[in-house]
């Protein structure tokens, strides 16, 4: 890294980007292969363009990350992990991954390589950060939702490398929690084709008329604060954007961290050549609000003149200085001409013709000297330069042109060697299909505490985590196998959290439904049976034996995954699915209700309308907000289509005592169900 300041990494979505990133001053790239990265629409790198990256990062001392985080199916696993074995042969420095099957898999096949979780994985919690580092992930890349004191507690919580997002686009809904593209249009943004189906309207009581599209991220000018944090990398978000734009970026996150300001003309550039109405900080800042909405306005896009993208391609069409080279050159009668290069922990040497005796002019030290100083066009830069040349002896020019020439293209071959490694053999284990037997037992998860005497015949209820004490233990006395469901998102609350989890198990509460990989590592430590809710995104048999060996008791699956993909995941650790209920498509810092009316008057419900006219509910808890889907999923009749899944979750939300009787007998009784409802993805899956 420049001046051993925080990290620059920076997006690559081709190779032109990517020679912008380099020329500009990055100090790592992150790219994708042509399968199995989150960015399936970027122009991601063949397997030819792979080595050439690599070598040419190398050379310049830059680091590449390769994105393999999409979530994969039991199918794709094998190649997959076939994927992200060939980049490690080609000398790739880290993986960034979400599927926490697959990561296991690749630390077993790649040891050498750093791995590095997700922002899809949703770590916000130091607690969370803590557990990964223990299971051998080498950073974490956090949550673009987070203030700059919640980014302090997680890097002071434990080792592990930390990543902010520094500059880019944000999505409304937090990463790895988002199901709006997949249910509206089968295209999984955890699959990595996300439609953005957000940046078109949607509309609250007062809103602007796009009330989940935010305008894009920018803390460049706090680089200097995060490096005092003590945060590992800036990351730039844009493997989808235009190479000019990644050049500007660098640039201004270069000009930060080196400067310990930020320069205004090149954030003005910057702006120039991508926004959304302007740039916002208010995650890092803690002031969400209306100003953080923004859209893709006609301004924007006419502000990125031609004669500023000329000037930005300028920036980074010649080759970057960015090694220095030694050079000791020796010429002695009766020898070959001889030359050494040297460049960091790498020499060259190269000989050449024997010299002649002078007839006129001599070669001078002065003249050797000025000759071996033309580096141009090379990633050199002349340093120190030793000549020793004997009286009265030359050399032609052209000869001692091409020593040079052989000794820098020499120099770089070495520079750009990746590492040699070996595979370690690994395979992805085969297990039979699960199969439960009986009926699959029924369980069920409320917003209050209210719960009819029925589902007394439930496995197992969940409430919520700061429902009031005696209110849970009222149920407990009743009859209830009661439980408590910790929220998806827990943003500076980790705290909290565990002292309710602690009085709860001293209480004699000891069922916890998690959604995070965080919470459930922090209620596994305390002790608790933790169930894992859809939104640990669990997609193959090898992810539910991760969560198996963390110690979890059982798991929801991904709700993306279909039918015969469920019916397929094998091994013998308990799973279910989510059977019922308005499902939760996004889960969002910021309610869209900010850039409309306010939240003063909605009671925690309200709605936001698509440009179809479709209602889709808000619900908020006071730290997030959840978008649920219209109509409600309803797999009553269904059941027996899922013969691998050992229990079926009914999630209410908003239904009166009477509706949650109804859909538990219709349940119970296979009943066909009427009126307006959705069938989810089971039969029909996502891209």
């Amino acid at each position: 890294m420049k001046n051993n300041s925080i990290e620059i990494l920076a997006p690559c979505g081709s190779p032109d980007a990517l020679t912008a990133a380099v020329r500009r001053g990055a100090d790592a790239v992150y790219l994708g292969l042509d399968r199995f990265s989150a960015r399936a629409y970027a122009g991601n790198f063949s397997d030819d363009e792979l080595k050439y990256a690599v070598r040419y990062c190398r050379l310049h001392g830059v680091k590449v990350h390769t994105a393999v985080n999409t979530l994969v199916t039991d199918d794709e696993l094998p190649g997959a992990l076939e994927a992200a074995v060939g980049a490690y042969l080609a000398g790739v420095d880290a993986f960034i991954v979400q599927d926490l099957g697959l990561a296991a898999l690749i630390k077993k096949a790649c040891p050498d390589a750093e791995l590095h979780a997700s922002t899809q994985l949703t770590v916000h919690t130091p607690f969370g950060a803590k557990f990964l580092y223990s299971k051998g992930f080498d950073r974490v890349v956090l949550a673009r939702e987070m203030s700059r004191g919640e980014i302090a507690e997680v890097v002071k919580s434990c080792p592990v490398q930390t990543e902010v997002f520094v500059h880019g686009a944000l999505c409304m809904c937090v990463s790895g929690q988002c199901y709006l593209s997949a249910m509206l249009g089968g295209r999984s943004g955890n699959r990595g084709r996300c439609a953005q189906p957000c940046r078109l309207p949607f509309s609250v009581e007062g809103g602007t008329g796009h009330d989940l599209s935010l305008k894009d991220n920018c803390i460049i000018a706090s680089l200097p604060e995060l490096q005092r944090l003590g945060v590992t990398s800036a990351k730039i978000e844009g493997r989808m954007k235009r190479p000019e734009y990644v050049a500007a970026a660098v640039a201004a996150c270069r000009s930060a961290a080196d400067s310990g300001k930020a320069d205004e003309d090149q954030l003005a550039a910057l702006r120039s050549v991508f926004s959304r109405s302007g740039f916002t900080d208010g995650y890092y800042t803690a002031r969400r609000g209306r100003a953080m909405f923004g859209t893709r306005r006609k301004e924007d896009v006419t502000s990125a003149s031609s004669a500023l993208l000329s000037e930005l391609r300028a920036s980074y069409k010649d080759e970057v200085r960015s090694r220095t080279v030694s050079f000791t050159f020796t010429l002695r009668e009766g020898e070959p001409a001889k030359l050494e290069a040297k460049s960091g922990e790498s020499s060259v040497r190269v000989l050449g013709k024997e010299p002649e005796r002078a007839l006129k002019v001599a070669l001078s030290e002065e003249n050797a000297r000025a000759r071996l100083m033309k580096t141009g066009g090379t990633a050199f830069s002349a340093g120190e330069i030793a000549v020793s040349v004997g009286e009265g002896l030359t050399l032609p020019a052209s000869e001692l042109n091409a020593m040079r020439r052989e000794a820098l293209e020499a120099l770089t071959q070495a520079l750009s060697e990746p590492p040699k490694r070996e595979r370690t053999d690994v395979t992805v284990p085969k297990a039979a299909p699960h199969r439960r037997s009986g009926e699959p037992a029924l369980r069920a998860s409320f917003l209050r505490c209210d719960i009819p005497e029925e589902f007394k015949a439930c496995e197992l209820l969940f409430v919520p985590l700061f429902s009031p004490l005696e209110d849970i233990l009222r149920l407990k006395e009743s009859g209830f196998r009661v439980g408590v469901s910790v929220p998806r998102a827990v943003f500076g609350a980790e705290e909290k959290v565990e002292g309710a989890l602690r009085e709860l198990s001293q209480s004699g509460i000891f069922d916890v439904l998690c959604g995070n990989i965080g919470t459930a590592a922090l209620a596994v430590s305390l002790g608790m049976r933790v169930h894992g809710s859809f939104s640990l995104n669990v997609f193959n048999t090898q992810s539910l034996a991760f969560l198996e060996e963390m110690g979890l008791t059982d798991a929801e699956l991904s709700f993306e995954l279909t039918a015969k993909q469920i019916n397929r995941i094998g091994g013998t650790f308990r799973r279910g699915i989510v059977g019922y209920g308005r499902l939760p498509l996004m889960i969002m810092r910021n309610c869209p209700n900010k850039n409309g009316a306010g939240c003063k008057k909605c009671g925690g419900r309200s709605t936001i309308t698509d440009r179809r006219g479709k209602t889709f509910t808000l619900m908020c808890d006071g730290g997030c907000t959840e978008l649920l889907n219209g109509d409600a999923l309803v797999l009553s009749d269904k059941t027996d289509d899922f013969p691998g899944a050992d229990f079926i979750t009914l999630r209410f939300t908003d239904e009166s005592p009477l509706e949650c009787v109804r859909v538990l007998n219709a349940y119970r009784a296979a009943e066909k169900p009427s009126g307006t409802f959705t069938r989810g993805l089971y039969y029909r899956g996502v891209e």
